[in-house]
């Protein structure tokens, strides 16, 4: 079995969402003068690779922590969407989204992470796919991008309502597409 990692590294001053703070990650004791190592590690929620739930942007009062793990695993498949601006429902997604799953689209915006490029001008999610993936049941949907929308975030809070996680930040995802 192979495994491919799909999160961020972390690390001291990773890219962030434009308005959150530096990640922070420092070295605080070490193993010849202290008698071991550790680090202090200062992160905002949205740093790196991670899932949004919906205290996120609802009025949710339930911490990640607090969700049931079933929500966070399943069978799930790639989505090629490189190159749409707009990603779209397509007619085969029908066959290759089951049920229950988790779905990851691709669209190797991965490569500008931490650009202007990455946050600004990102895919987004076309609301006619988000109700397919509604009706799908699906679990949560990820991407190699910041958000699968900008402001004013109608596709989180859509998700959110749905109970869809969002899993963002995502590298590698180019690995998947033939395995």
């Amino acid at each position: 079995m192979k495994f491919i990692d799909l999160s961020r590294e972390i690390e001291n001053n990773m890219p962030v969402y434009p308005g959150d703070e530096e990640t922070a990650l420092q070295q605080m004791k070490y193993l010849n003068a202290d008698g071991y190592n550790n680090h202090r590690l200062d992160i905002t929620m949205h740093a790196g690779t991670h899932i949004d739930s919906p205290m996120h942007l609802t009025d949710c009062r339930k911490y990640i922590s607090e969700l049931p793990l079933e929500s966070f695993v399943s069978e799930g498949c790639v989505l090629d969407v490189r190159n749409e601006p707009i990603i779209k429902l397509k007619a085969e997604y029908d066959t290759l989204v089951k049920n229950n799953s988790i779905v990851l689209l691709y669209t190797g915006y991965d490569k500008l992470y931490g650009t202007k490029e990455y946050y600004e001008n990102h895919p987004c999610m076309d609301m006619e796919l988000c109700r397919f993936l509604k009706d799908k049941n699906v679990k949560i949907v990820g991407m190699d991008t910041p958000s699968p929308d900008k402001y004013p975030f109608e596709i989180h809070k859509f998700f959110f309502m749905n109970n869809i996680y969002i899993l963002e930040n995502l590298t590698n995802l180019a690995q998947l597409l033939n395995a």
